[in-house]
């Protein structure tokens, strides 16, 4: 049985939210990259490797133990692995779909980690899962537009321009939620600042392999460009920082739905700042989803 959440505070749920904006500027910022010469490997190697680098500082300065136990150190790789996917799927689905539908795909993931728990763990899923997602899948086929209605297309042309972007995202909507699931079960007792490191020095050792056998660095063609990998790079390593420093003080564990609201933030920025507008009925979509995923994470248990 789940502990019963804590009531968020007014920090707390500020916090959250300025992580949520953190982490949807980011992938705003990585689209910029990606328009002006940046690939995927490389935008995620410079993420990861200054977001372990950081990590691994505050480990050191806020001497955290770094004793693991057997069963961590078989988990830890894997889960890395499983990151690495992750970042590479959801890196690449922002680089093909409007910003806030590529993350609105990706935050199907509480549906992914129901499907893993139950096959590796026979955990059922909560009856608040079971009558969320028709109301989470419902609010996608708005926000898709699966049918071509609202872009004009049809279902086939529309499926055309979308359906790569969207096999990315539930990739990793997939691997994530594996990932969550593997956390739990099996380095759940891990210090959450030394998971990070771990994780993110191993998803920067795959995508710096990934790099070297593309052939090296794709590096940005315009200042817009190296704005653009500077900009994701401290965005996402500051998310990361507050994430596992700032927030287990203020008591927010089990809370953490509140940052779905990320897709909202980039949805706004990606319209102010790359030009990228959907259509009303998507907005309408776009918003079942994010409800849907808050209230799952919110609710009383």
């Amino acid at each position: 049985m789940n502990p019963p959440t804590r009531a968020l505070s007014t920090a707390a749920f500020a916090t959250l939210l300025l992580i949520a904006a953190l982490m949807g500027a980011n992938h705003v910022a990585a689209r910029l990259a990606f328009n002006h010469g940046v690939d995927v490997p490389t935008a995620v190697a410079f993420r990861s490797v200054v977001t372990a680098g950081v990590v691994g500082a505050l480990l050191l300065v806020q001497r955290v133990p770094l004793a693991l136990t057997a069963r961590q150190r078989k988990a830890l790789p894997l889960i890395g692995v499983l990151i690495a996917i992750q970042s590479l799927c959801l890196y690449s689905a922002v680089a093909r779909l409007p910003v806030a539908l590529a993350l609105l795909v990706f935050n199907s993931f509480p549906l992914m980690t129901a499907l893993w728990a139950r096959l590796l763990y026979q955990h059922r899923p909560e009856r608040a899962l079971l009558v969320a997602m028709p109301v989470i899948l419902f609010g996608l086929v708005l926000a898709l537009d699966v049918l071509g209605a609202a872009s004009g297309l049809g279902a086939a042309g529309q499926w055309r321009q979308i359906g790569a972007g969207v096999a990315f995202a539930l990739g990793a909507s997939t691997t994530f939620g594996l990932a969550l699931v593997l956390t739990q079960h099996e380095a759940g007792g891990l210090d959450g600042r030394l998971r990070t490191f771990a994780t993110m020095a191993m998803v920067g050792l795959l995508a710096g392999a990934a790099v070297a056998w593309r052939g090296g660095f794709a590096l940005p063609t315009a200042p817009a460009g190296w704005w653009g990998l500077g900009l994701l790079t401290l965005l996402y390593g500051t998310g990361i920082t507050i994430l596992f420093t700032v927030l287990p003080r203020l008591g927010v564990v089990g809370n953490s739905a509140v940052m779905n609201v990320e897709p909202v933030f980039a949805l706004v920025l990606a319209w102010l700042i790359l030009g990228q507008a959907i259509a009303p009925v998507q907005v309408v979509g776009a918003l079942v989803v994010v409800s849907a995923v808050i209230w799952l994470g919110t609710r009383k248990k």
